[in-house]
């Protein structure tokens, strides 16, 4: 008890130090604290990088304030989520720079980006002006650029139309912007994973791309991101959790848990994560069904394959 005492007044004084406006965030004993690894997983205090605190999670409500900060506790973004145990962000969400300046503002709906998107450098100038325009049918979104400005606050795109270059923390692009979509001849790289890329772009939609990354392999792709999917369709993978799932013979079980996991390079399903568990070892049997699933397509970014985070909710009810 004299531990846990302890750790609510050290987050207690961390996070009023730490937040940027004049009303201070407190943690309460009706929130949720969460420990993230440097990827956004969800870990143990010992491994974290990032801890979130989910304002009000012991009451049922229709949406929840969501804060997260660096280990230090230097506030690092804002917004609210429809769902207490996994974080989808849901309409506007802050993100701020280690210097407590906003780094940038975004609209989400159903967690992806959707709608407005305005940028600052971390000198506080403004970097860009955008809008992210969602389609449903592939389930992402196109960006287009209003306005941008260099870190000394030229303008360089102007209503819709200029030359785009920016290096960010990871990566380095530039290329022409035409009524506010890429056109034309882009090229750039990044740091994490190491590699070059050039593309050719017409009316906003990648024509065809080629990537080099640092040990020399090369990959040629027609999408920027493929998220992984189950080959013969979602459908099947439910389908077979369904079929596969043994639910506990519990009078009055019902409820719902929430399970993450990675898919590999590989498409195999790896390093589960029981989000929210009902008990009786419905967590257990979950990664037991999930991980027995062979029938992803692995997810790619720039024609390398690459692991992703996927998350899945299961509704549990007892026959008895």
């Amino acid at each position: 008890m004299k531990k846990l005492g302890y750790l609510i007044l050290l987050l207690l004084s961390t996070l009023n130090y730490s937040q940027t406006s004049n009303s201070k965030i407190t943690f309460e004993k009706n929130d949720k604290l969460v420990y993230l690894d440097s990827a956004r997983f969800v870990t143990s205090e010992k491994k974290h990088q990032f801890y979130r605190i989910v304002k009000d999670y012991k009451f049922d409500k229709s949406s929840y304030t969501v804060f997260e900060f660096n280990k230090l506790g230097v506030l690092q973004l804002e917004g609210t989520t429809l769902n207490k145990e996994e974080f989808r962000k849901e309409g506007v969400i802050t993100y701020y720079y280690e210097n407590g300046n906003k780094k940038a503002v975004t609209s989400y709906a159903l967690g992806r980006p959707n709608g407005i998107d305005i940028q600052w450098y971390e000198n506080g100038n403004k970097k860009l002006e955008g809008i992210y325009i969602a389609n449903e049918e592939k389930r992402k979104s196109q960006y287009k650029i209003d306005q941008f400005w260099d870190e000394n606050g030229v303008q360089k795109v102007v209503d819709g139309n200029g030359f785009f270059e920016d290096q960010d923390e990871n990566e380095y692009s530039k290329g022409e912007i035409k009524n506010g979509f890429k056109e034309g001849n882009w090229e750039g790289s990044l740091k994490k994973p190491q590699l070059s890329y050039k593309e050719t772009y017409k009316y906003g939609k990648l024509v065809l791309g080629e990537s080099i990354e640092g040990n020399g392999d090369t990959h040629t792709y027609k999408e920027v991101e493929i998220a992984p999917e189950p080959r013969n369709g979602i459908g099947d993978f439910y389908n077979f959790v369904g079929r596969n799932y043994r639910t506990p013979n519990v009078q009055g079980l019902k409820g719902k848990l929430y399970l993450s996991f990675v898919i590999d390079k590989k498409g195999r399903v790896v390093e589960p994560r029981v989000l929210r568990d009902l008990g009786y070892g419905t967590g257990e049997e979950a990664i037991r069904v999930v991980t027995k699933y062979d029938g992803f397509r692995p997810g790619e970014q720039r024609g390398r394959k690459v692991r992703c985070t996927y998350s899945l909710p299961i509704s549990i009810q007892s026959a008895y």
